[in-house]
């Protein structure tokens, strides 16, 4: 799409005001609108902004930033605010001299898939599964529907709430393959067609402004919090990758164990060797770590299979001549997380597996969580980090994360946990005053 087809579109649509988005260092939408007067100079210039107020981008003295919109992304928004039709950009943010910032979260990503193509990998495809979880309110984590996996009935609020969202979403360009109520009360998933790695973040960014929005409009709260239920399964944002270049997916092999090529192997290898490194990017917040434990369909071990859904990356099954569906499945990242910066460690520690040729450890498809800690030990297997001081721990000591990151944005990053744990401990939670005041 060029500048002439957004005018003609805008002109057609009516569209009145402009909205120009981009994300800050841990994820959260940020933007500003403009009117459609402006509109050849926002397609021509982009839009200043100050950016010293946003998290992780510059200090107070480098303040001046501009919004520049992708063209590509360019959506007319599907809902009227105060009885005006707009549409909406995600923005590249760049310095007043054009160069890009580096604190940009889809300039890390960019980044990544430039890498990814100068190894020989021309596209990068990720699918991500998107699940979440609809209250009465944003206070009350109460479920509001008994249902489970998979179940069509009751038609209550929430299902009502999950088709309408399916059908915003399809009229804004997005491919998904399918949409379902989860495993725990009140909790959905959205499944996307896989696609480049950089639309397909900009898909999860766009969802959850329409998934909340729609659920606005329906009396219901969406909420994307890791574990808001303790005695229900949290809510994951699982991904499924793959490489190809020249229209071929160079993850197949029609002559290996589970028809995953060496190639294939690497990049999982890669995952597996790196996976405590990322964590704290895929698993940013303090609640995350509420999620990652056993028993509650979450991988906290580190190890790979195909039908086991206790291991942290799975490769999925995938029907005779559709060797374009083979892909492997990363199963540690929520929802929460900022999704350019979880693309992008996980995109930079395949591709380390397949650079330094790391050889992939053997499948485990038995129930790692009924395993003793003997016979985890016996097969080499890990555990993720147990909370989020300890991963940010381990990515403050990774070459990997800092590499894939920048030396900028992976110092803000970490700062940014490091102090999100100080602000917890600090904290004096219901679970010790039950405990302990009694008693103490």
């Amino acid at each position: 799409m060029d500048k002439a087809d957004i005018k003609r579109i805008v002109k057609d649509e009516g569209v009145q005001i402009l909205r120009l988005m981009f994300v800050d260092v841990i994820g959260r939408l940020k933007g500003l609108n403009v009117t459609v007067s402006e509109m050849d100079r926002v397609l021509d210039e982009g839009v200043a902004f100050d950016g010293s107020s946003i998290e992780g981008f510059v200090r107070i003295e480098e303040s001046d930033l501009i919004a520049a919109p992708d063209l590509s992304t360019f959506r007319v928004f599907p809902f009227e605010s105060g009885g005006l039709k707009s549409a909406m950009f995600i923005c590249d943010v760049l310095h007043p001299d054009g160069r890009p910032l580096e604190s940009d979260p889809r300039r890390v990503l960019r980044r990544m898939i430039d890498k990814a193509a100068t190894a020989g990998f021309d596209t990068v495809n990720f699918g991500p599964e998107l699940e979440y979880f609809y209250f009465a309110n944003d206070r009350d984590p109460t479920p509001i529907d008994s249902s489970g996996y998979f179940d069509l009935l009751p038609l209550d609020a929430s299902v009502d709430a999950r088709k309408k969202t399916l059908s915003v979403l399809q009229s804004m360009g997005i491919q998904m393959e399918a949409s379902h109520h989860e495993v725990a009360p009140s909790q959905h998933e959205i499944d996307y067609r896989y696609g480049p790695a950089m639309k397909m973040a900009d898909a999860v960014i766009l969802s959850k402004v329409i998934v909340k929005e729609v659920a606005r409009r329906n009396g219901l709260y969406a909420s994307f919090m890791p574990k808001p239920i303790a005695t229900e399964n949290g809510s994951g944002m699982h991904v499924h990758q793959s490489l190809f270049n020249n229209g071929v997916n160079t993850f197949y092999s029609p002559d290996e164990a589970y028809n995953l090529s060496t190639i294939g192997q690497q990049y999982v290898a890669g995952l597996l060797r790196h996976s405590k490194e990322i964590t704290a990017v895929t698993n940013q917040w303090i609640n995350s770590y509420k999620r990652l434990v056993p028993g509650y369909e979450a991988p906290a071990n580190i190890c790979w299979g195909r039908r086991n859904r206790t291991a942290l990356v799975r490769v999925p099954a995938f029907k005779e001549g559709k060797s374009s569906s083979c892909r492997v499945e990363y199963r540690a990242p929520d929802s929460a997380a900022n999704p350019y910066l979880a693309f992008a460690v996980m995109l930079g520690a395949g591709l380390a597996g397949i650079e330094n040729g790391y050889v992939l450890p053997a499948a485990i498809e038995d129930d790692t969580y009924r395993m003793s800690p003997e016979a985890l030990a016996s097969h080499a297997i890990e555990s993720l980090p147990g909370d989020l001081f300890g991963a940010t721990l381990e990515a403050s000591k990774s070459a990997l994360v800092r590499e894939t990151l920048g030396e900028e944005l992976a110092n803000k990053f970490l700062a940014n946990k490091f102090e999100e744990c100080d602000r917890y401990r600090l904290q004096v939670t219901d679970y010790e005053l039950r405990t302990y005041l009694p008693v103490l």
